[in-house]
């Protein structure tokens, strides 16, 4: 399993913007082979004294933090997944970005401990 994460922040006029965006993400990375991904929006993110969500992406009034990740089966998988899922068309007709790419932190990992509970 390998998990890609990435942590922006977005104009909190944008969210809805953004949230079609994220869903045109999502099926394109379901298509290239994603388990799994989750899109969430600040609900709670409080000021750190030095550091915090927002001084890592340099959060601007009226931004709000989101923090995503996309599970893989592997590392593989999720590196040709992204080299095609860029060049698909179905995101580059979304045009514009609704949040600053610039500011947007990414990185993979290698789960070390995953745990869900079990439904009843």
């Amino acid at each position: 399993m390998y998990v890609n994460t990435y942590v922006l922040s977005v104009p909190e006029h944008k969210k809805d913007a953004y949230v079609r965006l994220a869903t045109i993400f999502a099926d394109v990375a379901k298509d290239f082979g994603a388990l799994e991904i989750f899109e969430n929006w600040e609900l709670e993110v409080p000021d750190g004294e030095h550091t915090d969500y927002r001084k890592a992406v340099k959060a601007e009034p009226g931004e709000k933090i989101v923090l995503s990740w996309v599970i893989w089966p592997d590392r593989d998988t999720g590196a040709r997944a992204h080299k095609g899922m860029f060049a698909d068309q179905r995101l580059a007709a979304f045009g514009e970005l609704p949040f600053d790419s610039k500011r947007m932190i990414v990185g993979g990992f290698e789960p070390i401990l995953a745990y869900r509970q079990a439904k009843d």
